[in-house]
């Protein structure tokens, strides 16, 4: 009985043994080695794994830059410049500054409640609704406003209005890009804040005729052009019948904003118009009327 005890566990161990070693050979030819470099530049990153950058997560984006060596064509949005120029000097490699940018709502609605043509009472989902709703007010290119961006900020930087069309605090934005994905009618779009945050840009997205927009929305854009015949830098271009501002190329003159006839083009952060003086008033003394003198005394 003791020896059968004996060959069993001598035959485990030999079983034992040769599975150990075929492990290992199988390890070793088929380990990762992977660079340091990794963790330092993991390190460096905010951690919030927006997917800004276009890769699945902040460690992606860290591989990413280790196996390219420099930072072209990658940016961790959230980062910024601060966090690129850490990575750069990790990398030992030079960085070029980016524009910030901000993400912004390129839908503006008017009168919506007294456009309203139905009432979504489903799922409140923007990507659902985008399968089977047109809108409330019957715009087919408008926000939904089922708050799909809201759900998708991790920063958040998003809220819904009053109107039902989510308002941006740039303050918090870090243009990571996520409500822009979120958004199934690519109502949101990530533009360049603009010196001292001024920008410019048409809000709204409606590819339908002039007519046709303007019955969904007082404040759609109507591809009249007027906007750019007067542009003096080629910044806008009429497409599908609706207007678009090339940030690049936009100085922010403004002179579009107060071409439009349907008030679709926004501009933001720019100071009030200052107050004509009003003219001081002329008080008009009456003149003195002629003293009658009677006849007799004239006479006289």
């Amino acid at each position: 009985m003791t020896q059968q005890i004996l060959i069993a566990v001598l035959i485990l161990g030999v079983i034992g043994a040769f599975f150990a070693v075929l492990l290992y050979f199988v390890a070793q030819k088929f380990k990762v080695v992977e660079d340091p470099m990794i963790d330092e530049v993991a390190e460096v990153l905010p951690g919030a794994n927006c997917g800004g950058c276009g890769k699945a997560g902040c460690r992606a984006f860290a591989e990413a830059c280790v196996a390219q060596g420099n930072l072209e064509g990658l940016r961790c949005a959230p980062g910024g410049d601060a966090v690129a120029a850490k990575i750069a000097t990790l990398l030992g490699c030079a960085v070029e500054q980016g524009e910030p940018q901000v993400a912004v709502v390129r839908c503006h609605p008017a009168n919506c409640g007294e456009n309203r043509r139905s009432n979504y009472d489903g799922l409140r989902s923007c990507a659902f609704a985008n399968t089977v709703y047109t809108g409330e007010n019957g715009c087919p290119f408008g926000c939904l406003g089922c708050g799909d961006c809201v759900a998708a900020c991790q920063f958040d930087a998003i809220h819904m209005g009053p109107d039902g069309v989510p308002v941006v605090d740039e303050e918090k934005c870090t243009a990571c890009g996520a409500c822009a994905k979120a958004c199934p009618r690519r109502v949101i779009e990530l533009r360049n804040k603009g010196n001292k945050g001024r920008r410019v840009y048409v809000s709204c997205i409606n590819k339908e005729k002039g007519a046709v927009a303007m019955k969904t929305c007082a404040n759609a854009c109507i591809g009249c052009g007027k906007c750019a015949k007067v542009c003096p830098f080629e910044a806008i271009t009429v497409t599908d019948n609706v207007a678009y501002i090339d940030y690049t190329k936009c100085k922010a003159c403004r002179k579009c904003v107060t071409e439009c006839p349907k008030h679709a083009i926004i501009d933001v952060n720019f100071p009030a118009p200052a107050k004509k003086p009003e003219a001081p008033q002329t008080i008009e003394t009456p003149a003195p009327k002629p003293v009658e003198v009677p006849a007799a005394q004239a006479n006289s």
